[in-house]
């Protein structure tokens, strides 16, 4: 078998830089390790920067995101009792739109299927060989058989856990990391939500977020011990907590439910250096995470496809070299922004076990601070609403 740009991954990133490569007409195969209904089923962020909104445009797989993405103008932070409102629009003219990871991953594999293109589901021992070479391929096992896909590039879609990264050496291969001492106990209900945007909460009891997918399907969260489980929170004890740390004014509006599902995520910051080995390229989360505060895992994702994309369309169409070679300096020059933004909003917002007066009292300041300086809600606006490409 042979093709263009083999993907392995299928999720977002994978589909969306497929989708795109399609529409100049460059030949992709993705390979994915779990079923399609695995990957579809799977509950992650929900949050689009304008950038990703541009790329499903340009992608022509926008159609139900304009339809069904609620366009949010503005976000709401909370400290104790006292709430205030970041208006996106007003302080950056940008926006962004909920609309559930899941549901983009729906539209790119609907448009996936349209083209024909081939997706190989519930693949094993996928191995990346002579990336460092002009002649690349992969192997992999499925339904027993062994298959060879040979290819120009390979595009590393694959996720933390995935082989992708794991196939350039130690000796060149440099990750950073940041693991926080805290979880966020996740729970989604069939019911409205309490606000119609998104409210970020400090207290002395931890963080909390209300956010939601639809107007009848909210997402909440709080922060959490990474030594509990989530089978040991209780539907009542979640809303019970949920509610002291938001202000009387907003929990009493607050309306509970059963739970659809409910996890705990941990919280790790994580770079991998360079993103690109020979030809093959790392994107998403097999390059760098992000703690969920900021609303960045997807987003820049989408900002690596982006630069990938623009770089093998060059390549191809111009014989153009010079975006691919620059493609990892590119990518995480923007990485290390959202790190950043991601890491301040994380400590801005969250309890730390080894918090002294001294600390709380910083935090207190900076969220006064931002509470009270434009300048200030201009920055996190300009970064929420995502840094340009």
């Amino acid at each position: 078998m042979r093709t263009q740009v083999c993907i392995v991954g299928g999720g977002p990133s994978g589909l969306l830089l497929a989708q795109l490569l399609h529409k100049h007409g460059i030949d992709t195969v993705i390979l994915e390790r779990r079923s399609r209904a695995y990957v579809l089923a799977r509950i992650r962020a929900g949050v689009l920067e304008r950038g990703l909104v541009d790329l499903m445009h340009e992608a022509g797989v926008a159609g139900r995101l304009e339809r069904e993405g609620l366009v949010h103008e503005g976000a709401a932070i909370a400290a104790g009792e006292a709430l205030f409102r970041i208006d996106f629009k007003a302080l950056t003219g940008h926006t962004v739109v909920v609309y559930g990871q899941t549901e983009v991953t729906r539209d790119l594999y609907d448009a996936r299927d349209a083209t024909g293109g081939e997706t190989r589901f519930e693949v094993e021992d996928v191995a990346i060989c002579d990336a460092d070479t002009d002649a690349p391929y992969v192997t992999f096992r499925q339904e027993g058989t062994d298959h060879r896909i040979d290819c120009d590039f390979v595009a590393g879609c694959d996720g933390f856990h995935g082989v992708s990264r794991q196939t350039i050496p130690d000796r060149v291969r440099q990750e950073f990391e940041k693991v926080y001492p805290f979880g966020w106990l996740g729970v989604l209900s069939q019911t409205p939500p309490v606000e119609d945007e998104i409210i970020y909460a400090r207290s002395e009891r931890g963080f909390a977020l209300c956010s939601m997918r639809n107007a009848e399907l909210s997402r909440y969260y709080v922060q959490c011990p990474l030594s509990d489980r989530a089978e040991d929170w209780s539907d009542a004890a979640f809303w019970d907590e949920l509610r002291r740390r938001l202000p009387a004014r907003v929990a009493e509006r607050l309306v509970t439910g059963p739970s659809i599902e409910k996890s705990i995520a941990p919280l790790r910051s994580f770079v991998c250096e360079p993103m690109r080995w020979g030809r093959l390229f790392l994107c998403g989360d097999a390059a760098h995470i992000v703690p969920p505060t900021g609303a960045k895992g997807l987003n820049t994702a989408a900002s690596d496809i982006h630069y990938l994309y623009e770089a093998m369309v060059r390549y191809y169409r111009d014989n153009d070299r010079e975006a691919l070679d620059g493609y990892s300096r590119r990518a995480l020059a923007r990485v290390w922004k959202t790190q950043r933004f991601s890491w301040w909003m994380t400590t801005l917002l969250h309890s730390f076990p080894e918090q002294s007066a001294f600390d709380l009292r910083l935090q207190a300041a900076d969220l006064a601070f931002l509470r009270d300086s434009e300048a200030a809600q201009r920055a996190l606006a300009e970064n929420y609403v995502g840094l340009p490409y």
